[in-house]
């Protein structure tokens, strides 16, 4: 069988090989069939800790797991997937940056009859959809906004702090909490909304700025759309001298540092969406494609709302300290 690609698209296999030997690769040694998981980004605390989880189920399963890392770039995903298939890798793990840049590098894979599921954030537009393990963000968005509707039952104004644009799981939770604070009606107001492209730092920024603008009135609520940008928000709460204001903060992952801000009731609550479950579930199901010829089937995880009355419902509560 031949495979036709495009001169851009020959472009990025060519630039991926050339710099294959500098992709921080983590490989979990097995002498099975090899498989390459392309996340989103390892500098983000949630898919380090998904980076762990591979690895550890990869033994078990005997197969030999390469994981690449996005560093949060299409281009460089999609190079890193062409590479893949011109390796003819066995099967292949994605959590995309942008969920339609990845499209047509998925494309390519189906047509070349590797199998692939994402995992944490989806693609669209695929000439066949593409199976999915991740958290329900939609019903997470909605959860984060129903908290702050139960704290503030007459009415609050919020600031959002958005996930990285093109994201689905940002473009998804941002769903859920719109169509919450809509449906709870107008005493509900977002008064900034802005992106910090999931990052403490731009979280820590983007709310000082924000706060600065809002001097005279202060939000009741800072709803953050992951974990990272919810402890950069709580800092600059900190920082302008808020602690005290009744300022609340809610987070998405149920990272270990984000449970202990909700213990020590510096915030007000996470989401669990367990990473762990949703990496070992998507590679199961891609090995046993792969030795069983078996359909992948797309998996929902649904999303627990953690407070400090349930932090031992959290999936790392294990490794709070």
């Amino acid at each position: 069988m031949i495979f036709r690609f495009s001169n851009k698209r020959i472009g990025c296999i060519l630039a991926a090989a050339a710099l294959a030997s500098s992709f921080p690769i983590s490989t979990a040694s097995a002498a099975g069939e090899k498989i390459v998981a392309s996340f989103h980004n390892l500098a983000e605390p949630f898919f380090v800790f998904m980076n762990k989880e591979i690895k550890d189920e990869a033994k078990k399963l005997d197969v030999n797991v390469s994981v690449l890392d996005g560093q949060s770039n299409s281009p460089k995903q999609t190079a890193d997937v062409e590479n893949a298939i011109t390796q003819g890798v066995a099967g292949i793990i994605l959590a995309p940056t942008d969920a339609k840049a990845l499209a047509p590098a998925v494309d390519d894979a189906i047509a070349a009859g590797i199998p692939l599921v994402t995992v944490d954030r989806r693609v669209e537009g695929t000439t066949a959809p593409a199976p999915h393990v991740g958290a329900d963000n939609v019903a997470g968005g909605r959860k984060m906004a129903e908290q702050v509707i139960k704290q503030f039952p007459k009415g609050a104004n919020v600031v959002f702090l958005l996930g990285q644009p093109g994201s689905s799981s940002a473009i998804d939770r941002a769903k859920g909490v719109h169509d919450a604070l809509a449906a709870a009606g107008p005493q509900y107001k977002i008064v900034a909304e802005q992106t910090a492209n999931w990052a403490r730092d731009q979280g820590l920024t983007v709310t000082q700025n924000i706060l600065t603008s809002l001097t005279a009135a202060p939000p009741n609520a800072i709803i953050a759309s992951n974990d990272d940008m919810a402890l950069g928000a709580t800092e600059a709460v900190a920082s302008a001298g808020l602690q005290k204001s009744g300022i609340v903060v809610i987070g998405f992952d149920a990272t270990p540092d984000a449970l202990k801000k909700v213990k020590d009731g510096e915030m007000l609550a996470t989401v669990e969406q367990d990473p762990g479950r949703q990496i070992r579930t998507a590679l199961r199901a891609l090995v046993d494609s792969i030795r069983n010829k078996k359909p992948i089937e797309s998996v929902a995880v649904e999303p627990v709302v953690i407070t400090a009355g349930n932090l031992s419902a959290a999936a790392r509560f294990s490794e709070l300290k």
